[in-house]
Parts: C-alpha cells; structure tokens; sequence
C-alpha cells in the first residue's frame, strides 16, 4: 500500500508566525495555515490540521461505508458525509482535539434504515482514520434521505 506525504513549511513564532501545508503526493494544492486563525472562529481564508483531519475523516468514511453497504447487500446511490473535529483546551496543558461529529446522509437501494445504520456504524468503527484517532470521542447521526 502506498504512503502519501504533506509537508509545511513555517515561519516564526507561534503567535505571529505562520506557515502553508503542501499536499506533496497529490500536488492539488498549498494552503496556509497560522495558528491564530486556527483558534478563531474565523478561519479567514487558512487551513488547520482539524480541518485537515475533518477532510480525511470524512473521505475516508465515506469509502468504508460504501464497501459495508454493498456488503449488506444495498448499493450506494449517494453518500454525503461531514466531519466536524472540535479542538480544546487539554486538562494536561495546551491544546487536543476534543471530539469529532460524523453525518451522513444517503441514497441507498436495497437497504432500509435500520441496515443502513448498522453499516454505517460498523464504517464509524472500521475505516483507517477512525482507528487511527482511537482515544478521540466520535460521534455518529446517520440516516437516510
């Protein structure tokens, strides 16, 4: 299995510096990052590594519980996933990330709502950045449209 790489480069202090994730294996992209817009409610135009965990969250789900419907015997017409990953203080000091909240949506053929929460809670427990992120609450509202 391959690995993909991101690399950042930054520049000064924590406060005032900032810097820009390269995402190097697939080159679709350079986006800044600083960490007062990190802490912001307003990302105002820069990345986070939240942001970035979201986005790979939720792809990653999204393939996973495509794989558990069709192993259920449904077939996928549409899935909508979102990721929402919450950073906090960290009673050790500093800063965590405190919770994720995954939503999805979908368009399944041959599933009724109840099969189509079991894989979608089977997914939440199997894709690779979920147990990548073990020790981390994650939290699943799955249904159908």
């Amino acid at each position: 299995m391959p690995t993909r790489t991101a690399r950042t480069a930054w520049n000064g202090t924590l406060e005032q510096g900032g810097g820009q994730v390269e995402l190097s294996s697939s080159k679709v992209g350079t986006f800044d990052v600083s960490f007062p817009k990190r802490a912001a409610d307003d990302a105002g135009g820069t990345t986070s590594p939240e942001e970035l965990i979201a986005a790979a969250h939720s792809s990653c789900y999204a393939m996973q519980l495509s794989a558990f419907v069709a192993e259920a015997g449904g077939t996928p017409q549409s899935l909508d996933v979102t990721a929402d990953v919450s950073l906090g203080p960290d009673p050790a000091g500093g800063f965590r990330i405190t919770g994720i909240a995954l939503t999805v949506r979908g368009e399944v053929e041959g599933l009724d709502a109840a099969g189509f929460t079991a894989a979608a809670e089977k997914a939440k427990e199997n894709c690779p950045v979920s147990k990548a992120l073990t020790g981390t609450e994650i939290t699943l509202d799955a249904g159908l449209e």
